[in-house]
């Protein structure tokens, strides 16, 4: 069998110093002449008790290991981080929650050119750990195929209530125990709306890297570890077949895994991680490519935020594949899948198993769509909306600036009930240098929830949870801290959003705002030591996926 990179452990060429290499190999329990003549196969893995998403993993690395053995691999489980962003709401955690990705990135990159596998299998569930896998595995360029973890049921599935209203939004029960249940997670795996855990595992089913059909199927459900023993199987075959991941990766699939969010209504985060994935393989991927496609890709599902129905419906509806078959006038058919088909060659098999989730493009929930990007003098290199959740009578509003210089000044605002109607809240100071970290403002938008505004926006250079409806304009680009318009903006300018015209003005001459550059004293917070500050140095812009440069 193939052995493209792990030969050179069992290499006896340069004696004595192989005769300490072996003996350390002999420690681990396998036969030498196994490891001398199969593939071994790195399984990233990202287990951990302090996050539902993947606190399960353990149990799905082991069916993927079965897999491998039964392919003819061998094995090698090793372990990554795997940060949850809904405990760091709201706190200082958030601002280490993106540095992770490019850290998770780092760490597979390095270890796997250190240990020198033939081949990736990566298994993950949450936000920022599966780009950070594939942002990996695009530097390595090895056979790799993943195993997401799939969604968990809300608590509110278990609700007799549910069974008549068939809704996991909170919108759709009065009383407090109804709402709670419908944040409530009661089993492995990630949140169940399609917030960006989700939208990921959708995505990198969509650029073809899992079996299809495998994304969604629920954490608790015995497929999902049948689809884990098969991908075990099936990375060995790839590696026989020289498959690796930048075969399968190209513009074209990367537009697929961009329609496929905006028909699923994803994640804003979308923006920040199909660019920075695409970089990594030495793709442009520049935002303008989410104007161009929302306006013939609409959004097909009511998926939470955008409405009623959950990620169990969705499994149920046919998944991503049917999300594809329904798009299949526009997809790139002919991109290839990590099984050896391209989707063309998949669609026979694939079905939309209940219209009402998943409906043709004749009858969306949306007519464009989710995820768009906003221009203008106050975000020259684009903003990020999630259009879909936004109310019809909000998508185009203009209203005088309140300005705070962090989410923390926002939220006590918010406490001590001193927002109103028909104001726009600039939260600045939050982007991937002045956060640090990009932190998301979900408090903030859940803030102005609670208390009833229903005229009110925010704009940040920070970002958004993918669960934030509603006019929440993020990823602001340039970002306060370097001096990009936002920092400007006073008190009692007049902002126009027109979400509809991908358009964001500040009311404000040229000429006053090179005044204010002038004057302009940046803000800076006091942080720790440490990895932050080599962050701060070397992130780039939202615009360009806040990769490390």
């Amino acid at each position: 069998m193939k052995k493209p990179r792990s030969q050179p452990l069992f290499d006896t060429s340069d004696f004595p110093i192989c005769v300490a290499r072996h003996g350390c190999i002999e420690g681990l329990g396998f036969e030498m002449e196994d490891l001398k003549q199969k593939p071994i196969i790195g399984i990233a893995n990202s287990p951990t008790d302090i996050n539902p998403g993947h606190i399960h993993l353990k149990n799905i690395a082991e069916k993927v290991k079965e897999g491998v053995f039964m392919g003819g691999g061998i094995p090698m489980e090793f372990s990554v981080p795997a940060p949850c962003d809904v405990l760091t709401e709201g706190n200082s955690g958030m601002r280490f929650i993106l540095a992770q990705r490019d850290l998770i990135a780092d760490i597979i990159e390095t270890h796997c050119r250190s240990m020198q596998y033939d081949a990736l299998v990566m298994v993950a569930s949450c936000d920022k750990i599966v780009p950070g896998m594939v942002m990996a595995a695009a530097r390595l360029n090895l056979p790799a195929i993943f195993v997401t973890g799939g969604p968990s049921a809300f608590n509110i599935r278990f609700n007799p209530r549910q069974k008549e209203k068939r809704s996991i939004s909170n919108l759709d029960y009065e009383d407090a125990l109804g709402k709670a249940a419908t944040i409530t997670v009661a089993t492995c795996g990630s949140c169940e709306v399609m917030g960006t855990a989700n939208t990921m595992q959708s995505v990198v089913e969509a650029m073809g890297l899992t079996i299809p059909g495998s994304s969604s199927v629920p954490a608790y459900h015995s497929k999902k570890l049948m689809f884990a023993r098969s991908s075990g199987k099936r990375i060995v075959s790839m590696v026989e077949e020289e498959l690796t991941i930048r075969k399968l990766v190209s513009m074209k699939s990367l537009e697929n895994a961009l329609m496929v969010e905006l028909a699923m209504g994803g994640s804003t985060n979308a923006a920040l991680h199909i660019p920075a994935i695409a970089h990594n393989f030495g793709i442009e991927f520049p935002l303008s490519k989410f104007n161009d496609f929302s306006k013939k890709i609409p959004t097909l599902c009511k998926l939470m935020p955008n409405g009623p129905d959950g990620m169990i419906d969705f499994y149920m509806a046919g998944g991503v594949p049917a999300v594809i078959k329904v798009l299949s006038d526009d997809i790139h058919l002919d991109a290839q899948t990590a099984i050896g088909m391209s989707w063309a060659e998949m669609m026979p098999f694939v079905s939309v198993k209940d219209p009402g989730i998943i409906p043709d493009k004749t009858n969306p929930f949306y007519p464009e769509g989710g995820t768009v990007i906003l221009y203008g003098n106050l975000a020259p290199e684009g903003a990020v909306v999630k259009q879909s959740a936004v109310a019809g009578d909000m998508l185009k509003f203009k209203a005088r600036a309140r300005v705070f210089e962090s989410e923390e000044d926002c939220l006590k605002s918010i406490r001590e009930k001193d927002i109103r109607e028909n104001e726009i809240l600039v939260i600045r100071n939050e982007g991937p240098k002045g956060g640090p970290g990009m932190p998301e403002t979900l408090a903030a938008t859940m803030g102005l929830s609670a208390l009833g505004l229903k005229k009110a926006a925010i704009i940040t250079d920070g970002r958004f949870s993918g669960g934030t409806e509603g006019p929440c304009i993020g990823h602001v680009s340039p970002e306060a801290y370097d001096g990009g318009p936002i920092a400007l903006v006073k008190d009692g300018d007049e902002i126009t959003i027109d979400i509809p015209g991908r358009k964001i003005e500040l009311h404000v001459s040229d000429e006053d705002l090179k005044k204010r550059k002038a004057a302009w004293i940046p803000f800076r917070r006091e942080l720790p030591e440490g990895f932050i500050q080599r962050y701060i140095r070397y992130v780039c812009s939202a615009s360009k996926g806040a990769v490390l440069s």
